[in-house]
């Protein structure tokens, strides 16, 4: 397996942690929950467009393109915008180890299931027992961490 994909994937974890924060104080200096969701979207926008024109190597597809492509491929952005808006809300009350572990948790979960189906058109990789006993004790340091 590539090093530097895994490093990435770390990386993820860590952006992923201080980026619930960082929106955190957004929306204590903006006093408003749904605005700072907004703001977090505007500013990753600009990133990606500057990325987009800096980097893109692919063709645009045409607008009418668009119509043949199916609602549920868009739900990234809704799942996205729910992830974001719902970390703005719930941080400050649970806090970032409790909620990340949570989240850890549903997302090994989830990814397990899409794995063993082979959902979403990835190649199906089935539950085994070594499996299961990593998700076991994933879950088992969620319930610890969040004893307190």
């Amino acid at each position: 397996m590539n090093w530097l994909f895994l490093f990435f994937a770390f990386l993820i974890g860590i952006f992923n942690t201080v980026q619930s924060g960082v929106n955190a104080q957004l929306r204590e200096s903006l006093n408003n929950p749904i605005l700072a969701a907004i703001t977090s979207f505007l500013v990753g926008l600009m990133v990606l467009l500057v990325a987009f024109a800096c980097f893109n190597q692919n063709p645009v597809p045409a607008l009418a393109d668009l119509r043949h492509i199916s609602w549920q491929r868009f739900m990234g952005g809704v799942l996205g915008a729910f992830y974001v808006l719902t970390v703005i809300f719930i941080i400050r009350k649970i806090g970032p180890a409790n909620m990340l572990c949570l989240v850890v948790a549903g997302q090994m979960i989830a990814a397990l299931t899409i794995d063993h189906f082979g959902f979403q058109g990835f190649a199906a990789h089935q539950i085994t027992l070594p499996r299961i006993a990593g998700a076991a004790l994933l879950v088992a340091g969620v319930y610890l961490i969040l004893k307190n």
